[in-house]
């Protein structure tokens, strides 16, 4: 991508951070926060929108309820009950996580209030089955010092956890209950003009701060950042949701700050453009010109029972696929608005023909248009009742581009861009919580938090350090990573090395996820079960990173089973002994010519047949044995 100038076009950022806490059970109930692999019980709700106290609609949750699905939910008594099921009411506060938030709250200078109310917060995309978040905000102000800077506090709030996503589909989407519910504290930072790389080290500070307590979760899904991002004269603040990874924070704000600037000059070049829309005279069902067409989207469309409607947009030829920076521009961005609502897409008329849309069929659509020299075109398809909402969406969307940037949340994706997710929410989506009365703090609370306020990041590497006998990049590592509660499980029996346990799970694991690989699909027990096999001699240390990779390619699901399809057993010693004895006699020419040097490219032969089978240091020296051995009798 084009490089940008983030002060010369008024980047600002503001973080917010959500951290699950550990604290063993639910936050309104005493259901165990653990994740389930069957689900007994199985229900579908149509969530509905509601008027806040004012009468006035949240505009996200106008735009969800548009999209007319059916949510599945799947349960597991083990894991949630009927609080979670919206069967029951609440139950009382869980203490712990109101005292890991007070903590939190003390280690950032925060003013901690004295009476917390609990509210809702209006979700309607499913992830509640209530149709709301209960949140409640904790303290306000407060600083967060990096690198000798003071980073401000906005809010720290309590909340609950939204349900985990399944699968989302055309008309349904599917949720399991397991993560509903969970204590989780949102950390609202004011926002910094700076680089990505400047945010990242904040989030990684905060990080750092949050994991110092002891008190929080660890593990993919457990925080979780959202970004407000803004540039100067560029419109609204967008909020970009669902950053689990500081790599990704990155590039997510750099690709952030690119639309954003691309989304300006695009709307000062359509400064000059009267780009009008007539709904009764520029909008036309174009279905009979698309029957014979080639296009294999829209026959499934017609398969499906869809209409294709074209749209005529003044003065607009060019805009659509007009970049500012590689991969910026607005018919992009009307394709993700126009997937959101459950349709395939759309083709507009600068980048036609293509796709099985030919010239005789784009020649039609312009003469029921009228389409003129400088005029546009899109095409779209859908169900005549939702196909209205999206041409209404399409519409806006036009029009607020002539603006900017418009105000709307968007959702990270794990390359670092962002796709739209809804509008921004407004004001109406907050509203008291009627089933739970005021929370109180009491002094005595406030002054017992300060009193626990956890000891530094560099204080904790220290004694990571002493405690495990490791170097500071490794303790750094492995304290900044998922599995430092994993790290000191494994660590207990004292039969593995602290370095190489944690090298494996900070760096091996790592590199395997950077290959692309679903660490999800690498649970814990899997971990440890592997570990233990290392120290009873059944697999070589060398075998963790095929057994793993077999794991995070969904090749093998459990651990006995990526042993047996690698071929991963220990070979007897005699076994073994047979054959590096033949590897040196086959090769003994290289081995007079070389002298020891001959132990790499051997040593290499050696590891095709034996990687995994035999630990790689006790190879090493039976091979480094056999070469002197062969070099003194010469």
């Amino acid at each position: 991508m084009t490089e940008i100038d983030h002060d010369k076009i008024g980047l600002l950022v503001g973080l917010e951070i959500h951290q699950q806490l550990a604290t063993g059970s639910k936050l309104f109930c005493r259901c165990k926060p653990i994740e389930s692999d069957e689900y007994p019980i199985k229900f579908s709700r149509k969530l509905r929108i509601t008027s806040s106290e004012l009468g006035e609609f949240d505009p996200s949750a106008i735009f969800e309820k548009s999209k007319e699905k059916t949510i599945l939910y799947y349960r597991n008594p083990q894991s949630s009950c009927l609080v979670e099921q919206d069967d029951e009411p609440p139950h009382d506060l869980e203490l712990s996580a109101k005292e890991t938030v007070l903590i939190m709250a003390a280690a950032l200078k925060s003013t901690i209030f004295n009476e917390i109310y609990v509210m809702r917060k209006l979700v309607i995309d499913g992830s509640n089955t209530s149709g709301f978040q209960r949140t409640m905000l904790v303290s306000a102000g407060g600083n967060l010092e990096v690198n000798g800077k003071k980073i401000g506090v906005q809010s720290i709030c309590l909340e609950e956890d939204a349900a985990k996503l399944i699968q989302d589909s055309k008309d349904t989407r599917e949720y399991s209950l397991d993560r509903l519910g969970i204590p989780l504290v949102e950390i609202a930072l004011e926002p910094v003009a700076g680089t990505p790389q400047e945010v990242k080290n904040i989030a990684l500070t905060l990080g750092r701060m949050l994991r110092a307590t002891k008190r929080v979760g660890r593990g993919i899904g457990s925080i979780r950042q959202d970004v407000n991002v803004s540039i100067e004269g560029g419109g609204s603040v967008v909020e970009v949701k669902g950053v689990q990874k500081l790599d990704q924070l990155e590039k997510v704000i750099e690709y952030e700050a690119k639309r954003q600037h691309g989304l300006k000059i695009i709307a000062e070049k359509l400064k000059t453009i009267d780009a009008r829309i007539s709904k009764e005279h520029d909008i036309k069902d174009v279905s009979e010109i698309f029957k014979e067409c080639k296009s294999k989207v829209i026959q499934k469309s017609f398969a499906e029972g869809s209409l294709i409607k074209a749209i005529k947009i003044n003065g607009f030829v060019g805009m659509f696929g007009y970049e500012p920076y590689p991969g910026i521009r607005l018919g992009k961005q009307l394709g993700e608005l126009v997937r959101f609502f459950g349709l395939g897409g759309l083709f507009h008329s600068d980048e036609l023909p293509n796709y099985g849309i030919e010239e005789k069929e784009i020649q039609q659509v312009k003469n029921v248009l009228s389409i003129g020299p400088t005029d546009a075109f899109i095409i779209i398809a859908g169900n005549e009742r939702k196909l209205d909402v999206v041409i209404d969406s399409i519409i806006k969307r036009i029009e607020d581009a002539k603006k900017g940037v418009p105000a709307e949340t968007r959702a990270a994706t794990m390359t670092g861009d962002t796709v739209f997710l809804r509008p921004r929410p407004g004001s109406s989506r907050m509203y008291p919580e009627t089933d739970i009365p005021p929370i109180i703090v009491t002094n005595t609370e406030i002054e017992q938090a300060r009193n626990k306020i956890p000891r530094s990041w560099e204080e904790n590497l220290m004694a990571l350090q002493k405690q495990y006998d490791l170097n500071q990049q490794l303790s750094a590592q492995i304290f900044d990573s998922e599995y430092l509660d994993l790290f000191e499980t494994i660590c207990k029996d004292k039969r593995a090395s602290p370095n190489f346990v944690a090298s494996t799970l900070s760096g091996t694991i790592t590199n395997l996820e950077r290959r692309g690989m679903d660490v999800s699909l690498l649970k814990a027990k899997d971990i440890i079960e592997s570990f233990n096999l290392v120290a009873e001699g059944k697999i070589a240390k060398e075998s963790l990173e095929m057994i793993f990779e077999s794991i995070m390619s969904a090749k093998a699901k459990t651990i006995s089973e990526a042993i047996k399809s690698n071929a991963l057993s220990t070979i007897e010693d005699s076994e073994l002994d047979k054959i590096l004895d033949e590897l040196v006699k086959s090769n003994l020419k290289m081995i007079q010519e070389q002298g020891l040097r001959s132990m790499g490219p051997l040593m290499g032969l050696a590891m095709k047949t034996l990687r995994g089978k035999v630990d790689g240091q006790k190879l090493n020296q039976l091979l480094e044995i056999r070469i002197k051995s062969k070099i003194s009798a010469k």
